[in-house]
């Protein structure tokens, strides 16, 4: 059986893909700091080992001990608004922790290595995005996570290993188990709304009315988390059979406005959801979707859970479960 290291396994998006992969009988080893991945969130069948990727080490002797075929590289400081404030905390990990990933997996003959990048790398004001769309990050996570491609680029170009650059959209939604799910809290919207749909009189801030826009707030292109953990599936599986690397975009090509989510929360909790119209943030991309031909023609990939209706239900069933 092949063994495959998920780095944020125990994260969101990383526990979603573990649950596939044990599902398949693969052997599932996962690298977690527990920064911000959770214990309840860590599948029993996977063999799970506390480490920081800034621990060049002792993930070193993880990888070379268990035999690592692939690896699915999800561990990541991921909140625009922080990465602002602490440009150094996301350069340590999102850079320097994938640099030390690269280099294990170069010293141990990885085969595969599927990379969590984001939509965050493209320049801001082009709407809708192809993989080929100009590159141009405007906030330092989006920065750090194009360093990330650079170094993976430049350093797997001439060896061995196939790689995917997995470009995501925002990602939403629980698992259909109900099972897992986010559980930490940050500048995430569909967690915020989550949260406050469960209290008397709700209320969310809403940072920016002014975009250029047609209700004012920004526009995002949000894919369920299922979708993505299937997509890293897939992807890992293409490229173990062709034998080439590949940068794709993850998301439905469908722009929901921040008001957009928030009118659909409203109609699953029938209450009236109060809105703080606050400055913008700095940072944030004002409307970006996702030009998702290339990922349909290489996976023949068609979403199955591509419904804002499904993804807010997920999510609102998801936070009636979690303390």
């Amino acid at each position: 059986m092949e063994n495959i290291l998920v780095t944020g396994g125990a994260g969101y998006i990383g526990s979603h893909v573990v649950e596939r992969l044990i599902k398949l009988r693969k052997n599932v080893f996962i690298v977690d700091n527990l920064s911000t991945g959770k214990m309840k969130l860590i599948n029993k069948k996977a063999k799970f080992f506390k480490c920081d990727i800034m621990n060049y080490k002792k993930l070193d002797i993880i990888i070379r001990q268990n035999k690592i075929q692939s690896i699915i590289h999800l561990a990541a400081c991921l909140s625009v608004g922080e990465s602002q404030k602490n440009p150094r905390k996301y350069y340590r990990n999102n850079v320097l922790g994938t640099k030390n990933l690269i280099k294990s997996s170069l010293k141990n003959q990885i085969k595969n290595f599927v990379f969590s990048s984001t939509c965050a790398v493209y320049k801001d004001g082009l709407i809708t995005v192809s993989e080929n769309s100009k590159l141009f990050p405007k906030s330092v996570y989006g920065k750090t996570k194009l360093l990330g491609e650079k170094n993976i680029l430049k350093s797997f170009k001439l060896s061995k290993v196939k790689f995917a650059i997995l470009r995501y959209f925002n990602v939403a939604g629980a698992s259909s188990s109900g099972k897992i799910g986010q559980i930490t809290k940050g500048d995430q919207l569909f967690k915020n709304l989550s949260i406050v749909s469960k209290q008397k009189y709700p209320q969310i801030n809403v940072y920016g009315n002014d975009y250029h826009t047609q209700d004012g707030t920004c526009i995002r292109d949000y894919i369920h988390v299922s979708d993505i953990a299937d997509i890293h599936i897939r992807v890992l599986n293409k490229i173990k059979i062709n034998k080439k690397s590949i940068i794709l975009n993850c998301g439905y090509g469908n722009g929901i406005s921040v008001l957009d989510a928030i009118n659909e929360f409203q109609k699953q909790i029938k209450k009236n959801i109060k809105i703080k119209f606050l400055n913008r943030r700095k940072g944030d991309m004002e409307q970006i979707i996702s030009d998702n031909k290339k990922i349909k023609r290489y996976l023949k990939w068609s979403p199955k859970k591509n419904n804002l209706t499904w993804i807010v239900k997920s999510c609102i069933f998801w936070e009636k479960k979690i303390k």
